[in-house]
């Protein structure tokens, strides 16, 4: 079995075609999903998913792109994460590829995610972007270690990863682990603990070859696990189990829902 780590489905794209996607998830043994909140407004379209379906778990956060979004305080985040149903906070990080100006309130609006964590003890979903240093700074000032996360579709090199790693951290690898150009990925795919590797999609984005260009999808989380498992000379199978359990390790109240 597969867990697609991130994806969302309430997109445009996937959300017209809600019904042959998760059919195909179940043709190629996806068994969930986290879907994942990027702003507040949109919050109740992600959790509706979680709650009309019991292999769909949803988070909440307001992602780093958006700059003219309702601004949550760490109140307000912890209230909506209470609901049994959101496992995680995020999307939340910094991105210095949209951001170039490295703008402090991008910052600040990371550290209030983090701490939302801290407060519900909920794992955080890390976007990060051209930004390993503040963020892993970030992460250690205000003491992320202690809920710990996902680094997701991790596009950083092995530096990055292992100073990750070494805060409790997992690493979640999507499509870009298939592109022929991504080597520092690979590298990290090739590296990453057994016991700390993620798969995801980040659908409908980012779809992995041989679907390049196309709408991503969960069901072509598989392909990401193919490509790890040819990196890391595992089988397929192997890569999905130790993939699978390291999501019930890191939100172990999916486990029953997602192996039914």
């Amino acid at each position: 079995m597969l867990v697609d780590s991130h994806c969302h489905l309430d997109f445009p794209g996937l959300a017209e075609v809600l019904p042959q996607t998760l059919a195909a998830m179940r043709q190629h043994d996806v068994r969930g999903a986290l879907c994942i909140g990027v702003n507040l407004a949109d919050f109740p379209r992600v959790l509706a998913l979680a709650e009309n379906y019991p292999h769909l778990f949803a988070s909440v956060g307001l992602h780093p792109e958006y700059d003219n979004a309702e601004e949550p305080d760490v109140t307000r985040l912890a209230t909506l994460a209470a609901h049994p149903k959101v496992i995680a906070i995020g999307e939340t990080g910094l991105d210095y590829h949209w951001h170039k100006d490295r703008p402090e309130w991008q910052r600040q609006r990371f550290r209030t995610h983090i701490r939302a964590a801290r407060a519900t003890g909920k794992p955080l979903v890390i976007h990060t972007r051209q930004a390993p240093d503040d963020t892993l700074d970030i992460l250690r000032a205000e003491n992320a270690r202690e809920v710990g996360g996902i680094l997701h579709c991790f596009s950083e090199d092995w530096n990055m990863a292992q100073r990750a790693l070494d805060m409790g951290f997992y690493i979640s690898f999507s499509g870009i682990v298939t592109f022929k150009n991504a080597r520092a990925v690979q590298e990290v795919a090739r590296r990453v603990p057994r016991d700390r590797f993620l798969v995801e999609t980040d659908a409908p984005y980012l779809a992995p070859a041989p679907h390049r260009g196309q709408t991503n999808q969960p069901a072509y989380v598989r392909f990401v696990a193919e490509a790890i498992a040819r990196l890391r000379d595992m089988t397929l199978a192997e890569v999905a189990d130790a993939s699978s359990e390291n999501f019930f390790t890191l939100f172990p109240q999916t486990r029953e829902a997602m192996s039914a």
